[in-house]
């Protein structure tokens, strides 16, 4: 593992009854790089992001993330509490169904302040004035700051989703199928606005996607899954322009078709 790597995996292997979910699977991620995971339905890419995310435990392999001082971590070794917490603060997670990561029952700057207040801010002024700030950098109104979201349209979830995940500057994010289920449009210009501030931020993600074009536009390298194991990888631009692999070159040419 090299000096500056911030996460890396080792022969991940999970299975489900009879599936092999995951196969023998390596992954290294660096500082400021957005590494997408690529496959059809069933491929093993899901499970591969909940075990590095360390909401999964692989069944052989080992996962380490490397914190802001250096020293590494075993992520399936660390305390409950240490995890939690890391997932508040270095970590966040995007999740496709915005509801599931969203309190609807809160307003939307309520939401955005709930991560602030769980890494120890206190001040109401301040905290209002930052999930403000942040709710205007993804493109939601200031004057929707006390509506809540049940209100919003599915495009407005997933940035408020955006919204409260970033607002604590994690350096390591976690999407699943960020823009699944919304419409050319929004998909459209919530990838411009995840690029910008991934950008801007110079966070690190793992992205899981089913679309070669959202990958192609985010992801700086791409790894090709198909049942449980990696068939190929490298730099997007390459694997995408001159796949190798049959089923690589199967899941471009549908896109081609389509």
């Amino acid at each position: 593992m090299a000096d500056d790597t911030l996460l890396a995996a080792r022969g991940l292997s999970r299975r489900f009854g009879a599936v092999q979910a995951l196969d023998n699977v390596d992954a290294e991620l660096w500082p400021g790089e957005v590494l997408a995971i690529v496959g059809e339905s069933g491929s093993g890419k899901t499970t591969l992001l909940d075990v590095l995310s360390g909401r999964l435990r692989p069944d052989r392999g080992v996962a380490w993330y490397r914190d802001p001082a250096g020293a590494l971590h075993d992520v399936h070794a660390m305390p409950e509490p240490m995890l939690r917490a890391l997932h508040r603060s270095d970590w966040g997670f995007v999740r496709q169904n915005p509801r599931d990561a969203l309190r609807l029952g809160v307003t939307a700057g309520g939401n955005v302040g709930e991560r602030l207040m769980a890494q120890g801010a206190r001040h109401y002024g301040r905290i209002r004035d930052t999930a403000q700030d942040w709710l205007e950098r993804v493109e939601i109104d200031a004057s929707r700051m006390d509506d809540l979201p049940r209100t919003f349209s599915g495009g407005m979830l997933q940035r408020l989703q955006i919204a409260r995940t970033l607002v604590t500057h994690p350096r390591l994010v976690f999407m699943d199928e960020p823009t699944g289920g919304l419409d050319v449009s929004v998909q459209a210009r919530l990838l411009d606005l995840i690029r910008t501030l991934v950008a801007n931020l110079h966070i690190a993600v793992v992205l899981v996607t089913h679309d070669l074009s959202v990958a192609r536009l985010l992801a700086h390298r791409i790894m090709v899954m198909q049942r449980g194991c990696v068939v190929e990888s490298g730099l997007t631009d390459q694997v995408l322009d001159d796949p190798h692999h049959p089923y690589t070159q199967l899941l471009v040419s549908s896109v081609l078709q389509a």
